[in-house]
């Protein structure tokens, strides 16, 4: 029987540790860091204000305190590439404004907002004053940019190897038909309606990776680091393909299959890009990464695990073990940015109070605003039960909350740390409205995380 919860809020309490802004805010949790090499920064919704600052904050200081040298985000990988030439002082963009650009799919505020904008900008001041070996990047790690990233597979071999770019342009042609319609082509290969295009798109990433050497020594001739980088970028879009023919072709079986895969890759391109850094850089590189609690927290620790569900948090502990540390961000009530229906424009939306018995009515029950709060230790035992725990994504529905945004879970085993704010504002979009790119229907439809 659980215990009430004036005495799981009084049970917490004795574990917290409050913040007040100041500069000594997350020394505790830095600490909890120690040597590990991947910190996975959650959030409980897609729009709240307080959990983009706060993550900022802390990946500032785990940047110049921790040598953190990689932000990956749960975005798409030509879109935050982008942002990383603007912020190691590349590219053609001249503020971070203009870098964001490129984030124009459905949630564009996701990304576009006034947080990551200031984010941005003082990365690419940090990488201006530091050493190059201490210098930041920004990536993606999501995988649904299979078109835009056919595109930068081409852009790549037309200046390197213009036959090979046509060889690839006849590999790609299978998706001509969809003209660029990801759900045409979901409908029409998960159906079985037409063939896939899994052949050519698997050829193409063997083709590329086969002339790796041949084309690092081309692209050296004019600058050898620009020419490494190329390269990679290269063949993780090449991988990307890859990995979004087979979740598109496989949308239509079952958020299971579906989202596994989407998270797989995710952890792929997590494990791929700390590789890449590591052999940069000389040493192992350390990545931070946000998204969003459902994809951070170990699944195994929640009801979809009984699904045979798996991801991004649970697969990096699997493979990392210690390397790892999962932190969970919370909130109980406030204002959100978010859509009611897939594709809609930005709304300012109140979130409701969490429900009585939830994670976040337990943490409430502190009667503290804004804490830390490491999930072993003293507060274990309060955190060991099974209870309902929100997830606001891109949409949010108030008037079916507890069907639409909740799902059970056990805190002590899904996070080592969570963060929570009781009191929460809506983020600020860099554009009033965004709308949906034609086609582009993920298997998050309609909660959106």
């Amino acid at each position: 029987m659980a215990q009430p919860l004036s005495s799981i809020g009084a049970a917490l309490a004795r574990g917290a540790h409050r913040l007040d802004g100041g500069p000594a805010d997350y020394d505790e949790l830095l600490g909890l860091v120690g040597d590990a090499r991947f910190v996975l920064l959650g959030e409980a919704s897609h729009g709240t204000h307080e959990f983009y600052e706060e993550r900022a904050r802390i990946t500032q200081r785990l940047v110049r305190e921790k040598g953190f040298t990689a932000v990956a985000v749960e975005a798409d990988w030509p879109d935050s590439w982008r942002v990383n030439r603007y912020v190691r002082g590349r590219g053609a963009d001249r503020d971070a404004h203009a870098a964001l650009s490129g984030f124009r799919r459905f949630p564009a505020w996701m990304w576009r907002n006034s947080d990551v904008l200031r984010f941005v900008e003082w990365l690419r001041a940090h990488n201006a004053d530091a050493a190059p070996a201490r210098r930041a990047g920004f990536y993606g790690l999501d995988l649904y940019s299979l078109f835009t990233s056919i595109d930068e597979v081409l852009r790549y071999l037309d200046q390197v190897d213009p036959a090979a770019a046509a060889q690839a342009r006849k590999r790609y042609d299978c998706f001509d038909q969809y003209g660029d319609d990801c759900e045409r082509y979901a409908e029409a290969a998960g159906f079985g309606l037409s063939p896939s295009c899994e052949s050519g798109v698997l050829a193409q990433l063997m083709a590329l990776q086969d002339r790796a050497g041949e084309y690092l020594r081309r692209g050296a001739a004019a600058d050898t680091d620009d020419a490494v980088a190329a390269f990679f970028h290269a063949r993780q879009n090449a991988r990307l393909v890859v990995d979004a023919e087979a979740y598109y072709r496989t949308m239509f079986h079952g958020r299971v299959s579906s989202w596994n895969l989407r998270d797989l890759h995710m952890a792929d391109t997590l494990d791929a890009l700390a590789d890449f850094l590591t052999a940069r850089q000389g040493q192992p590189a350390k990545v931070v990464v946000w998204a969003h609690n459902s994809h951070i927290g170990d699944a195994r620790a929640t009801e979809v695990s009984a699904h045979g569900e798996w991801n991004l948090g649970q697969l990096a502990r699997e493979r990392h073990g210690s390397a790892v540390r999962l932190i969970g961000f919370s909130t109980y009530e406030g204002w959100v940015t978010a859509a009611s229906n897939w594709g809609g424009p930005a709304e300012r939306k109140r979130v409701r109070q969490g429900l009585p018995g939830s994670i976040e009515a337990a943490l409430h029950d502190t009667g503290i605003e804004r804490f830390l709060l490491a999930t072993q230790g003293p507060v274990a035992a309060a955190l060991a039960e099974y209870r309902p725990t929100r997830a606001i994504g891109v949409i949010y529905r108030p008037h079916t909350e507890r069907q639409s945004h909740y799902f059970g879970s056990i805190a002590a085993r899904q996070f080592d740390a969570i963060l929570h704010f009781d009191n929460t504002t809506a983020v600020e979009p860099l554009e009033l409205a965004t709308s949906l790119a034609a086609g582009d229907l993920p298997e998050t439809f309609p909660e959106g995380v």
